[in-house]
Formats: structure tokens, sequence, C-alpha cells
């Protein structure tokens, strides 16, 4: 197997967990009350605190939250699998949805310290390293085969 090869199937993997994460974090998000699906993504501050009685339309907010995570996972899910055929618009959707996905959540939740490093951190890692090691793998490929991929 070519290191190319390698290297997207790596990514794909990535992102198939990271997507199954995901999956798990906005059925989490959508099935549990709402202060316990912030607690679920807020895990860094102590649930005590957010232990109140939240307005319907927060709780709504939150849901549409799980909602997203859960479509956007299913995303990298299905491109994860594609990359691994090799196909190279997976590479880019996946990117273009996950990695912007993770930024608003390291913006927003990792800097503001509300996210323990594991899962949170962690998964912000898994996105990133998938991206580059596809980003990788899509240019040697094409520095081999003179750019003709699907």
């Amino acid at each position: 197997m070519s290191s190319h090869l390698l290297m997207l199937r790596a990514a794909a993997a990535l992102w198939v967990v990271w997507g199954l994460v995901h999956v798990l974090a906005g059925v989490m998000c959508i099935t549990l009350p709402t202060s316990e699906a912030i607690a679920g993504v807020a895990d860094a501050v102590d649930p005590a605190t957010l232990a109140m009685g939240y307005p319907a339309a927060a709780g709504a907010i939150v849901k549409q939250h799980g909602w997203n995570l859960g479509w956007i996972g299913l995303t990298t899910i299905v491109c994860g699998g594609a990359m691994w055929r090799p196909r190279r618009w997976a590479v880019g959707l996946a990117a273009l949805v996950g990695g912007l996905a993770d930024v608003g959540y390291f913006v927003f939740i990792d800097l503001a310290g509300f996210a323990k490093f594991v899962p949170g951190t962690v998964m912000t890692i898994v996105s990133a390293s998938a991206i580059v090691l596809s980003f990788v793998a899509i240019a040697r490929h094409a520095g081999e085969s003179g750019g003709d991929e699907k």
C-alpha cells in the first residue's frame, strides 16, 4: 500500500471516530434534560452550577445544537467511508464540515475553559490530524499521478 493511501485511510479512520463521538453527543443533547446536555458539552464546569430550570427556548437551542452535532457527525462518517476508497471530494467535505464545527468548539468552549482535555480537546486534535493527513495524502498522490484523481 502506498504512503498516500495509508495516510488517507488513517485520516478516514480518524473522521469515522470523530463522527461517532459527535453523533453520540448529538443524541445526548437531544434526549437528555437541558442541564445534563449542557453539562455534557461543558464538562469542565461543575454540573451543580448548571442544574437549574431552563426556559423551553434554551432547551430547544440545545436540542438544535444536538441535531447539528448529529448531522455533522454523520457527514464525517460518510466522508470517512468515501476516503477509504479514496475520493478527493470526501476530503474536502469532511474538512469543511468537521473542521469548521471544531473551530467553533475550540474558540467558544475550549479556549473559554469549559471543556476537559478528554474528550473535547482530543476530538479537536483528531479532526486537525485528519485534515492534515488527508490534505498531505492528496497532495502526494497528485504529485505522483500528475493530478488525475476522482
